[in-house]
């Protein structure tokens, strides 16, 4: 860690969690499996964040597109998901840190919806990080979701159309008042953004691993700050190396 600037840190972190499937098969383990070893890795990578000093971390936990898996898997994660909160919630509370949640989540069984919405009301005072669980989540679908919202202001007369802004579909979004992400992490080595965060991550410096999820350890986390940190955000501008 003594590279890291911590005066330079990302704001926010998102990360597409990618290859618990794979890291169990390679392993010859159920897929289960190794969505439990998943859960180890947030453990640490919730805990590294909270302790250099990352104020928003977003983690995609489970998407839209994942209810198509086979049922067993399905129910197998959301028993983990409850497992996760029930065990966190002790230290979320002891290190002030804020849980969140973004998605569709009327549609998560009422028992796990209930122990999330619980743990999201205990820990809705604290300031020191935000932890955002993207459950049911699909960027696409958040985008329509916004849409028919503004839709419902034009026809209501509360908004014109001339109203409508970038600055409007934003703070009708899920992440209404968090600020888009400067880090985009995924592992698995997979080059594709599957449907995450569309209209947030528009100029957020992008970081692939190799690495499998349930190996993607403190030391990965730290590397791939440390090369966010070497990089020179323009946002449309002309470099000033230029």
């Amino acid at each position: 860690m003594s590279n890291i600037d911590l005066t330079k840190l990302p704001e926010h972190v998102a990360i597409i969690m990618d290859g618990n499937g794979r890291w169990a098969k390679k392993r010859g383990m159920t897929r289960v499996m190794g969505h439990q070893r998943g859960v180890e890795a947030v453990r640490e990578i919730v805990r590294t964040s909270r302790e250099i000093g990352i104020k928003w971390l977003t983690l995609y936990a489970f998407s839209e597109e994942n209810w198509k898996r086979p049922k067993s898997e399905t129910m197998a994660l959301m028993k983990l998901l409850k497992r996760f909160l029930k065990s966190e919630l002790k230290e979320m509370l002891e290190n002030g840190i804020q849980l969140r949640t973004i998605g569709r989540t009327d549609k998560l069984p009422e028992d796990t919806r209930k122990f999330l919405l619980d743990a999201i009301d205990k820990t809705a005072s604290n300031r020191n990080m935000v932890l955002t669980l993207a459950l049911s989540y699909g960027g696409r679908q958040e985008i329509l979701d916004t849409i028919l919202k503004i839709s419902r202001k034009v026809e209501n007369g509360s908004i014109t159309s001339g109203d409508i802004s970038e600055k409007l579909v934003s703070d009708l979004l899920y992440t209404a008042d968090m600020p888009d992400p400067d880090l985009l992490i995924r592992t698995s080595g997979e080059n594709r953004i599957s449907n995450f965060l569309l209209w947030q991550i528009a100029y957020s410096e992008i970081y692939v691993t190799n690495t499998l999820w349930p190996d993607f350890d403190k030391e990965e986390y730290l590397a791939a700050i440390l090369d966010f940190q070497k990089r020179e955000r323009r946002f449309g501008a002309t470099s000033s190396r230029e």
